[in-house]
């Protein structure tokens, strides 16, 4: 009879525990279609971060656009209206990325971008970014043609969303830097040949090239202008740092430059530098899964956008509970106060006038020797 007592007593103190709380996030990439050689880095950090996300138990709902902006805001509303989730992440390019900032907006659902968004998209105080602006980056672009005393550049570029944000960021630094836009050349993602266009830019007569590409398409200009014969610099943007870019362009790739965050030479940065310890600490749960030599930006930018989520739900449980717009509302609200969270890309400090939330410490310039990025430790070296 005592022992009976005990067990019902236990199964009701049981009973009584509240349920421990479930945040959901919605994860979409583009892991197929023109971009596939940045969404499925990104898609796979997901599978090795912590079963928690603040404290509370986590899922992940990982889903695929194909690369494509229709896709991507199909996803996004069935992720929030039949999903319940808590908070968006994604997507891997700037048109899907920012099609669902529209979405988030008029579901008033926190979005983490993981890919720079445009300018009015910037404004929606239900968006972040994780990645570094084309302003920002282009800045340290700017900075070693000045050194190098480049005075002309012709610019080729995608013909979309992308193509415009790093044409944008590089004018915001050329007129400092005494720098001369010559020419301006467009191409499409799946486009094959872009003879046309490097045969404008080498008419052009520049001191350098800017390619305003990502991922695997954004070596084929770069290919095409060793082909001609070109011998000027080229530099490229934080859109093609991974394997698969330096795989494709192969040799036609060396000396080529780029500005990227600093986890992606991460073993070359002074014991100083502010996010060498969590760059490295990511470089051994990345590699710990996917091998040695697969660490690359894009991976690194989804290890972020968990750190921040990470530190924004333990604010927003203080709260409200997950799976209620009042959490949602909470957690938009903690993402707008982070403060000093450092990442693998840069030290994040958002604001209500500042959504992206990096600095100069989110930055340095590579160089492709000998197959692999190196650090350019000098604006002239």
């Amino acid at each position: 009879m005592f022992k009976r007592l005990l067990l019902a007593t236990a199964i009701l103190a049981t009973c009584a525990l509240p349920a421990v709380a479930q945040v959901k996030v919605g994860v979409i990439t583009g892991a197929t279609g023109p971009g596939a050689s940045l969404g499925i880095p990104y898609k796979n950090t997901f599978t090795v971060l912590p079963k928690t996300l603040g404290g509370q138990p986590v899922q992940y709902i990982i889903l695929d656009d194909a690369t494509d902006p229709t896709n991507a805001v199909k996803l996004a509303r069935k992720l929030v209206v039949e999903d319940k989730v808590d908070l968006l992440i994604g997507s891997s390019s700037v048109p899907a990325a920012t099609a669902i900032t529209d979405v988030a907006a008029e579901l008033k659902t926190p979005q983490i971008a993981l890919s720079p968004v445009g300018a009015a998209a910037a404004k929606n105080p239900w968006v972040y970014s994780i990645p570094q602006p084309a302003s920002l980056m282009m800045g340290a672009v700017a900075e070693d043609m000045k050194a190098r005393k480049v005075k002309r550049v012709a610019y080729i570029g995608f013909n979309d969303s992308w193509g415009d944000l790093v044409l944008s960021g590089l004018k915001a630094n050329a007129e400092a830097a005494g720098i001369t836009i010559v020419a301006d050349e467009r191409y499409a993602r799946l486009d094959t040949s872009v003879a046309g266009q490097v045969l404008k830019v080498v008419a052009s007569n520049p001191d350098a090239v800017v390619v305003g590409g990502s991922g695997t398409p954004g070596a084929l200009p770069q290919m095409t202008l060793v082909e001609r014969g070109y011998k000027g610099p080229v530099y490229h943007n934080h859109g093609i740092i991974n394997k698969d870019f330096l795989r494709v362009g192969g040799k036609a790739l060396e000396g080529a430059m780029a500005p990227t965050g600093p986890v992606m030479v991460a073993e070359q940065l002074p014991d100083s530098n502010p996010v060498k310890k969590t760059s490295l600490e990511f470089t051994k749960l990345y590699e710990g899964a996917f091998g040695a030599g697969t660490r690359n930006a894009f991976s690194a930018y989804s290890y972020d956008a968990y750190l921040l989520a990470d530190k924004a739900v333990q604010e927003a449980m203080k709260k409200a509970k997950p799976g209620t717009p009042e959490f949602r509302q909470a957690l938009r609200d903690a993402l707008e106060q982070t403060k000093e969270v450092v990442g693998t890309h840069g030290v994040y400090n958002m604001s209500a006038t500042d959504h992206a939330g990096v600095d100069s410490r989110a930055r340095v310039l590579v160089r492709v020797e000998n197959g692999d990025w190196k650090l350019v430790k000098s604006k002239a070296d």
